[in-house]
């Protein structure tokens, strides 16, 4: 059996090197600075936050970095250490949504939202990118990339948002109209946030209703896994991630549709009213009653539910019930299987065997159709899970999956 690979996560000052010879070697010249931003990996709370709901990430130590120079023009070059001899250029002049071919989209996508936002002062920047957040995992490399490149722009613009949390609001709404609009994949704002907000140690409580403030919306909840002998292991299964083939928006417009019929703003309305119920299951029970087809009422029974397991996670691992923590991860992956209807067979079967050799729980994490997997699994015991999950996967004629042990990063900086 081939042992499974590790992916660890670039040391700041590597990243900043790394960027930097990219650049230069591409530009001629030397960067003005480099950012950076990490991947995110949601513990619990998946497909909630269109829904204004409830999600509970954590940032990775792997980060993008982004060597970059602004121009006095609004030509912007681009280059990345996937192709590091291809140069991408886009032309910010009149660009209008979907303008833009490929992953050039996402971070020239953030200057043209800040721009359409009234920073008439963002013009043209070149840049490199340099990453070790895996591509099409469901670790938000996508969100790593056009937050760093939002906190780049706002410090060579001179913005001012960037230094605080409040702030960071203005900037990851950018990166999320830039994913949205742009590079046309439906997002909900949990990977900007997250990849924004984390901090070291904490997992961001991130409450998506519309009508709290930046300063409202989240709390970070210890996450020390340390202090109960526990490891975060996440595994990329490489089964093929793609959220722009209309998957991910269907979903999204079903609960949309939903949410109209049940007479409500959204399901975060109708999943409180139920969580306050003196019956929940009843009160569950009738508002999926009163939608008209299974389909619909199975898309909203996993919102509802996957809003109270959030609830219920940071209640059970605060107070250190680690099996409760793990069973909701269960009870997370199979609703996600069985009602929202987004996982592939490499999910379920590392998830499957995760749980055979000994997690806690694990569930599938991202938007799904693809990407990771997360486990909770005592200390010392990541390389022996993966492993097994290899195993499996070669067994069934799987792509060889990838792993990385998570724990909770610093958030999104300024790194030279």
């Amino acid at each position: 059996m081939t042992a499974v690979e590790f992916i660890e996560p670039i040391s700041h000052d590597a990243g900043v090197e790394q960027a930097t010879a990219l650049f230069t070697k591409t530009f001629g010249a030397q960067p003005e600075g480099v950012w950076a931003a990490p991947g995110r990996v949601n513990l619990i709370g998946e497909h909630t936050d269109y829904n204004a709901g409830l999600c509970l990430p954590i940032a990775l130590p792997h980060r993008t970095f982004i060597a970059l120079s602004p121009r006095e023009d609004t030509r912007v070059r681009l280059v990345s250490d996937v192709a590091p001899d291809k140069v991408a250029e886009a032309e910010l002049h009149d660009l209008q949504a979907r303008g833009v071919d490929g992953w050039a989209a996402y971070p020239t996508g953030v200057a043209w939202a800040l721009r359409e936002a009234g920073f008439d002062k963002v013009k043209g920047f070149d840049a490199a990118f340099v990453s070790c957040v895996p591509l099409g995992s469901g670790l938000s490399s996508s969100a790593a990339m056009t937050c760093s490149t939002a906190l780049a722009l706002d410090d060579v613009y001179g913005l001012g948002y960037g230094a605080s949390d409040a702030g960071r609001v203005t900037l990851i709404n950018a990166a999320i109209k830039s994913e949205n609009e742009m590079a046309g994949a439906s997002t909900g704002g949990l990977d900007q946030n997250a990849s924004m907000r984390c901090t070291a140690g904490h997992a961001l409580l991130l409450d998506c209703r519309p009508e709290l403030t930046p300063l409202e919306n989240v709390s970070q909840q210890e996450f020390d896994l340390d202090k109960y002998g526990l490891e975060l292991l996440v595994v990329d299964t490489q089964a093929p991630h793609q959220l722009n083939d209309g998957q991910y928006a269907q979903r999204r417009a079903t609960c949309e549709q939903a949410a109209k019929i049940l007479g409500v703003a959204n399901l975060r309305v109708a999943a409180d009213g139920i969580a306050k119920a003196d019956d929940p299951f009843q009160a569950l029970k009738e508002t999926l009653d009163a939608l008209p087809d299974e389909t619909m009422k199975k898309r909203v029974r996993h919102v509802v539910t996957e809003i109270e397991r959030v609830r219920s996670f940071v209640h059970a691992f605060a107070k250190g019930d680690i099996e409760a923590a793990g069973r909701l991860f269960n009870a997370s992956h199979d609703s996600l299987a069985a009602d929202y209807e987004v996982t592939v067979p490499e999910l379920d079967v590392a998830v499957a065997v995760a749980r055979k050799n000994g997690a806690y729980g694990a569930r599938m994490t991202g938007g799904g159709f693809g990407g990771s997997i997360i486990a909770l699994v005592d200390k010392g015991r990541s390389q022996e899970v993966a492993q097994a999950i290899a195993d499996e996967f070669e067994r069934q004629g799987f792509h060889a999956p990838r792993a990385l042990a998570a724990v909770a990063a610093k958030s999104a900086s300024r790194e030279a």
